[in-house]
């Protein structure tokens, strides 16, 4: 099954806990702590596969979820972090997050990686908490969560040839004629229903000594309205973006052919206006099918419909006219990929990691106050925000009270509880760190 769109929830893995561990060792009089950190979650990667061809495999599960790191030990042991989770898209995947219309990356090369999500950081164990202060420290970090992200996932296949056109007109036939493609062919409209890429070895088609090959893709369903949904056209024009050279495809047979040629440029105009500049070569295509006097007519007849056009008459069924229609082709590719080498399709955003885990110098939070609505009693709620605090309270046992004052050593060090009591705080009163409430100490 084809499917070149997929919304998918990526979640990484969560940080193993720190470890809560004092030395007993006979004859050793006094043992501190010795408790090891947690290990890393794992982070999700996407990687680009050139075997692939479809996100079919993400449309039927649209969650993923990386192992969390292990939990560290006694004895100063560190716990495993956990593997990355690779998941392999067929190259020319694009990794949006819809909501702010972002492209985060663009995966258009084989074996090119994008980091989806990062784990999270293992927590730290009690031996790194003692101090000359606090020699026996009886709590550790909880791990940290792994980062969690839905975005979507759309297919723009890499071709440097596409071939465009109205139905029946020939493209599939053309493109199993001139490349390893095998896709349908039927005298019927809408025979092609996904797009079909081809290798075409450009020595083997033209008898010259070139050794090089280029990527043709079949674009099927074009015909009026294509832009605004009609036909199958509204889901494949984006993957004629990509490509660098387009070969109109015209049935000959068709009423009006210069007509038919001005209905898909119109509509690549409508979709995007950059595809319509797109170097363009005409195959007028099933030659075999009238007499050498009207396809020289024919010819000249288009060529009139537009300055500087290029008509190559051929019959994709006989093989009449491939070897210059390729050779063509190839000479306008040579020159279109120069061009382009040093050109970015799209801009990437950058997707920022804040990893603040609580420097032991300088201000470690970034506070806002506000107050909601005083209670019955008359007591106030303190909304405390910033990177630094929350990653740390996302990192606490609240089920010990060593590490829940470990909370209020540093914001009496960082200056947020002189900050809160100027905004009239009081014993009673209560402060919110995202999902967590703590009563107000002086």
């Amino acid at each position: 099954m084809f499917c070149d769109q997929a919304r998918v929830t990526f979640i990484a893995g969560k940080g193993g806990n720190g470890c809560v561990s004092f030395r007993r060792e006979k004859f050793i009089a006094k043992g501190g702590p010795d408790g090891g950190d947690g290990g890393n979650g794992g982070n999700i990667v996407l990687r680009a596969n050139e075997n692939l061809t479809t996100l079919s495999d993400f449309k039927t599960k649209k969650q993923y979820k990386a192992q969390s790191g292990q939990p560290g030990r006694g004895k100063n042991q560190h716990g495993k972090n956990a593997d990355d989770l690779y998941l392999d898209v067929p190259v020319g995947t694009m990794v949006y997050d819809k909501e702010n219309e972002k492209l985060y990356a663009d995966l258009n090369e084989n074996n090119k990686t994008y980091i989806v999500v990062h784990g999270g950081q293992g927590g730290k164990g009690n031996a790194r908490f003692a101090s000359s202060t606090l020699q026996a420290p009886k709590f550790a970090e909880i791990g940290e969560p792994g980062e969690e992200r839905t975005l979507q996932l759309e297919l723009k296949l890499i071709a440097d040839v596409g071939f465009i056109g109205l139905p029946s007109a020939g493209k599939s036939t053309l493109i199993s004629a001139i490349s390893n493609a095998k896709p349908k062919i039927a005298d019927y409209p809408f025979t092609t229903l996904i797009p079909h890429l081809g290798i075409v070895d450009v020595g083997a088609i033209t008898d010259t000594n070139i050794k090089d090959s280029f990527v043709a893709a079949d674009i099927p369903g074009l015909i009026k309205g294509a832009s605004h949904g009609k036909g199958l056209g509204d889901e494949f024009l984006k993957h004629v973006s990509r490509t660098k050279v387009l070969i109109h495809v015209i049935d000959i047979q068709q009423n009006d052919i210069v007509k038919s040629y001005e209905t898909i440029n119109k509509e690549l105009v409508l979709f995007d206006k950059t595809l319509a500049k797109k170097p363009q070569i005409i195959a007028l295509n099933k030659i075999d099918t009238v007499d050498d006097e009207t396809v020289t007519m024919l010819v000249k007849h288009i060529k009139k419909s537009r300055d500087n056009i290029t008509v190559y008459p051929i019959s994709a069924v006989v093989g009449k006219g491939l070897k210059k229609l390729i050779l063509a082709t190839y000479k306008l590719l040579t020159k279109e990929r120069e061009k382009v080498s040093h050109i970015s399709e799209e801009s990437v955003s950058t997707h920022k990691i804040h990893r603040p885990h609580l420097k032991k110098s300088g201000n470690r939070f970034e506070i806002s106050l506000s107050t909601s609505k005083k209670d019955n009693q008359g007591k106030r709620t303190f909304i405390i925000k910033g990177k630094n605090i929350e990653k740390m309270v996302q990192m606490t046992d609240f089920n010990n009270e060593q590490a829940v004052q470990r909370i209020y050593t540093h914001l009496d060090q960082s200056g947020a509880t002189k900050q809160l009591k100027e905004h009239g705080a009081q014993e009673g009163d209560s402060i919110r760190i995202i999902n967590k409430t703590l009563p107000f100490r002086t």
